[in-house]
This record gives C-alpha cells, sequence and structure tokens, in this order.
C-alpha cells in the first residue's frame, strides 16, 4: 500500500433508540435510527513491516491497551497485504454514546476498501467486532434492528441539518445502562422519514442513564434552552445532541454552552 489518505470516523449518533425486550443470549432487541455527523476521530496508515497502532490526540489516553482495541481488530478480521502501521487521532470521548471505538473500525473498514476491497461477508466481519460497527462502516442514516446489526434503508431528509454534540466528560459504560433498564416495551420505532422518526420516536435509555449519571439531565437542559428542534441523549449516553434548522443557531447555541459550562466537551457539525 501507499500511504493512505486520512479517513474520519463519523460521530454515530441515535436520533431515537427503542429497547424491545432483553433475549436470551443477554443482548438487548433493539429498534434505532442511526445518523452521523460530518467529523470526529481521524485515522491514517503508512505501509510497515508489520501491523502497527499509534493512538493519539485528547482522548487517547483513555484507551489503556491499544493493541486490543478494536482498530487493530478490525485489521486483523480483513485481509489488506503487509503490515499496515495506523495513528488514530482519537478526537471522540470514550464511553459516551457516540460509537467511538465502533466509528474507528469503520473506517478502518472503509480504509481496507480503497486499498483493497472488502470482501463479500464483510458485515459479518464488521458485526463479530461490536453491534455498532456494519452502521459504522456505511456511516450514513439508517435503520439498525436486532441487535442493531440488522440495517435497513431510510429516507434521510435531516442529511446536511446542523447538529451539536456536548458531552460533561463523565464515562458512562453501556452494561450498567442497559442492565439498570426497566424491562418494559414501550413500542416499536416508527415509521417514515428521518425527520418523522426523530420527531416522534424515543431514546429508552435515557431514563436509566439519568439515574446512573444525572449530570446528563443539566446538558439536556442546557441545550433545549437554545431552542432546537430536538434535544436528546445519544445510544447509552453521556452525550447528547441538539439539532437545528439553522447552522447560525447551532454556532450561537454552542458558544453560550461554552459560556455557560467552559468544562463540557462539544462538537458542532452537520448531518451527513
Amino acid at each position: 500500500m501507499n500511504e493512505t489518505a486520512p479517513e474520519t470516523a463519523y460521530a454515530k449518533i441515535n436520533l431515537a433508540l427503542h429497547v424491545r425486550r432483553r433475549r436470551e443470549d443477554g443482548y438487548h432487541e433493539l429498534e434505532t435510527l442511526f445518523a452521523f455527523v460530518d467529523a470526529g476521530d481521524e485515522l491514517s496508515a503508512v505501509p510497515a513491516a508489520r501491523d502497527d497502532l499509534r493512538v493519539v490526540g485528547e482522548f487517547g489516553g483513555a484507551l489503556d491497551d491499544p493493541f486490543g482495541n478494536i482498530v487493530a481488530r478490525a485489521l486483523s478480521a480483513l485481509p489488506h497485504g503487509p503490515g499496515w502501521a495506523v495513528t488514530l487521532d482519537k478526537r471522540l470521548p470514550v464511553a459516551a454514546g457516540l460509537g467511538g471505538g465502533s466509528a474507528d473500525a469503520g473506517a478502518v473498514f472503509r480504509m481496507v476498501e480503497r486499498s483493497h476491497g472488502l470482501p463479500a461477508d464483510w458485515p459479518a466481519r464488521a458485526a463479530a467486532l461490536g453491534a455498532d460497527v456494519p452502521a459504522c462502516v456505511l456511516s450514513r442514516a439508517c435503520i439498525g434492528l436486532g441487535t442493531g446489526t440488522e440495517l435497513e434503508p431510510v429516507d434521510n431528509d435531516l442529511a446536511g441539518m446542523a447538529c451539536l454534540l456536548v458531552n460533561p466528560r463523565v464515562p458512562l459504560s453501556t452494561g450498567p445502562v442497559f442492565k439498570a433498564w426497566d424491562g418494559q416495551d414501550r413500542g416499536p420505532l416508527p415509521t417514515g422519514n428521518v425527520r418523522t422518526i426523530t420527531l416522534t420516536g424515543r431514546n429508552d435509555l435515557e431514563p436509566p442513564a439519568l439515574a446512573l449519571c444525572p449530570v446528563i439531565g443539566d446538558v439536556l437542559t442546557a441545550l433545549r434552552t437554545t431552542a432546537p428542534l430536538i434535544a436528546r441523549m445519544s445510544g447509552s449516553g453521556a452525550t447528547c445532541f441538539a439539532l437545528y434548522e439553522d447552522y447560525g443557531a447551532a454556532e450561537a447555541a454552542a458558544a453560550q454552552i461554552a459560556r455557560s459550562q467552559p468544562g463540557w466537551w462539544q462538537l458542532l457539525g452537520k448531518l451527513r
């Protein structure tokens, strides 16, 4: 391979997330609307004698075992010729509800696709790495069913909409949030386009996440005071998102929250 062009691991958000039931295998039956922001971690690779991974960036220190990192496992899962020395610039917070690790793995799949092509069974290889990985390989709005690996297309009428992500810099692992879910099936994901599903859907993990991490409520309150189209928690938290019809309004909201909560992490972008 020649040096690859940098690849963005686009931040994943769940515009809606309905938990239907606990399965006997320990996983949960989900119906979710995936969407992706046009920014995230950055990956690059150069030829090397063997595969290697270097992690840098603001949140690189949160990955205490880079060789057990999902990026290294994604490389091992795909034929890609001689060794790749990958640099991961970790810009997204870890354990944040943004699918950061899955997004990183998805970026590796796209890098391999450009240089070698992907095997026909790539969806199964991606799903073996994590439930969000197949969606993150595509990095476009879609419906996720089952554990999130069964993907269906959706009419994405919110592409290009301004999106503000805010995280209080409190990590929140997925497992405890799912464990705290009350087990009540509140109904299926709505049908329709992305706007309709977003506005009429919900995130069933928001109540248990709030119980475990009450500052999420402060983030949602701060976002809702900026008059967005909608503000909601993403995934299992603690990151929350707000959507705005006007990019200038999103910029003003970001500035307002930065003034009132300078310690919070935020990312401003547009939905892909």
